[in-house]
């Protein structure tokens, strides 16, 4: 059974009933890796695939196009129904990791895309991920990179998109407000290495690490409509700020983001996503 944390418990209230304000926001961002972790674990016709924090459920449905037999599990609501709606060819279901409501050795394929570092307890997580999977099955998650602390032997920088709104907010003179954090003893540094040793921690083997680089494109009016309608980690700092600061914001995002839109006005910025694959012991 799962054991919730001020971490886990922010998060869920935090996200209740934001599903389509992510789907027409950060949904699409969160979208480029899942082509690279669905030929990573070699899901095709008849591979039994998990989708876990399936969000709006577009990995779900791409592993479906595959011909591969899916279930999806989230612990928001909204999410669980608005996949149901997408993706009816889908079993989805309402859970929590960890602490997933299947049984041991399910399935051939469980993938996670952006969920370990979403997590109070982020290594019980990735041993809950290994528990459902069969012997020889394949493991994949994403993360998005976040910067080491120095000194290290090579600093992990964020990736330019992920700097966008801490540059906003500092223009604007805004003071972050920060969420429960995870504990000090169950958090990993979010790079290549800190998400590998992660899960080989967790009993997987076979790790691989990789690190995906794109550039994002989005209309910029759908980005701050993610921000402004209190989706991820932005969404918390702007739904504890008032108008004026708001409006404010508003007006350095658009001074920012002026510099980066291309032809068609879309905001086109360099971002990153590290990528995991493993297996479990057969």
């Amino acid at each position: 059974m799962s054991t919730s944390t001020d971490y886990d418990e922010y998060r869920r209230e935090h996200w209740s009933g934001k599903a389509q304000a992510y789907q027409d926001s950060f949904a699409g961002l969160c979208a480029y890796p899942m082509p690279f972790l669905l030929d990573a674990t070699e899901v095709r016709a008849g591979t039994t695939v998990l989708d876990v924090g399936c969000g709006v459920g577009t990995l779900s449905a791409l592993a479906l196009q595959r011909g591969a037999i899916v279930t999806a599990v989230d612990a928001e609501t909204s999410m669980v129904e608005r996949t149901r709606l997408r993706v009816p060819g889908a079993e989805v279901v309402l859970g929590v990791l960890p602490g997933l409501p299947f049984a041991d050795d399910r399935f051939d394929v469980v993938l996670g895309n952006f969920v370990v570092n979403h997590v109070g307890r982020p290594g019980a997580a990735a041993a809950d991920l290994l528990r459902i999977t069969r012997p020889g099955g394949r493991v994949g998650v994403t993360i998005w990179p976040v910067p080491v602390p120095v000194p290290v032997p090579v600093p992990v920088p964020m990736p330019p998109l992920q700097r966008l709104w801490g540059e906003v907010m500092e223009a604007a003179g805004v003071i972050p407000v920060q969420p429960p954090a995870i504990a000090p003893e169950d958090d990993f540094p979010q790079t290549e290495a800190g998400l590998a040793e992660l899960m080989g921690q967790a009993g997987l083997i076979d790790v691989e690490s990789v690190l995906i680089e794109w550039q994002h494109r989005v209309d910029p009016e759908a980005w701050w409509s993610g921000a402004v309608n209190g989706v991820a980690g932005i969404g918390y700092v702007f739904s504890h700020q008032d108008e004026a600061t708001v409006a404010r914001m508003r007006t350095e995002y658009q001074r920012i983001v002026a510099d980066h839109l291309d032809e068609q006005g879309l905001l086109g910025m360099a971002t990153a996503a590290v990528l995991v694959t493993a297996r479990s012991r057969p």
